[in-house]
């Protein structure tokens, strides 16, 4: 059973075991953003914290965000992260994010900021007027997925030094694994771990996760789930 906390006047976050959904409304509209790993009825959840229309936007196409897909119409997402959506049994009409892009709640404006790295599609929301970035799964402070061919840490950290640079435009970030909220500080410490485990400057354990062998890079902040 999810676990519905709000945030504040206009925002829930709706907590489905280990990951995590908002929910966020406008004067006219409402966003479910992402719709969890075992909630199937995450449409219904939205729906009665709100009298506004709920639409649905995928911050990417990994199964633990996309359970609930199956009640709307349609959904937000990017669309290099489509494919893989497809081949792992997803159904619906997909309208495509582009990076820029700005949806607009009515009084409440969120810009979509294309962040490939953990996935090719994976997007954040900058909630502009409350100064808050959504952040999906690549500003988090648990153990970010680096590992299978998807990803790419290269990208990641791109991204991440996107993301640096419009700091000035959030005060928190809101992710969708680990504690809640975490600062924007955060950022900076990812692109160092990233480029330490790239240049070969720290020492990983070899685990196995979800029946894939892969080496955790743990840092006292995140830690990085790597190819071996």
């Amino acid at each position: 059973m999810a676990e519905i906390i709000k945030i504040n006047g206009n925002s829930w976050r709706i907590e489905d075991g280990f990951v995590r959904m908002f929910l966020l409304t406008g004067t006219q509209t409402a966003l479910l953003v992402d719709s969890g790993a075992t909630c199937p009825e995450a449409r219904q959840i939205a729906e009665s914290l709100t009298d506004k229309p709920v639409a649905l936007l995928n911050t990417h196409s990994d199964p633990d965000h996309v359970s609930g897909n199956g009640a709307f119409g349609f959904f937000m997402m990017q669309y290099e992260d489509e494919p893989y959506y497809r081949q792992t049994g997803g159904q619906g009409m997909m309208m495509p994010l582009r990076d820029g892009d700005v949806l607009d709640l009515g009084g409440r404006p969120l810009k979509v900021i294309h962040i490939p790295g953990h996935t090719p599609g994976s997007v954040a929301l900058l909630d502009e007027n409350a100064g808050v970035l959504i952040s999906g799964d690549s500003v988090q402070s648990d153990n970010i997925f680096m590992f299978g061919p998807r990803r790419n840490i290269h990208d990641f950290i791109n991204s991440m030094e996107m993301l640096k640079g419009m700091k000035d435009s959030f005060a928190e970030v809101w992710p969708s694994h680990g504690s809640f909220p975490v600062e924007p500080d955060l950022i900076d410490k990812l692109i160092e771990g990233a480029r330490q485990i790239i240049d070969g400057k720290v020492t990983g354990t070899q685990t196995v996760h979800r029946d894939t062998p892969v080496m955790l890079y743990k840092f006292p902040y995140a830690g990085f789930f790597c190819d071996l």
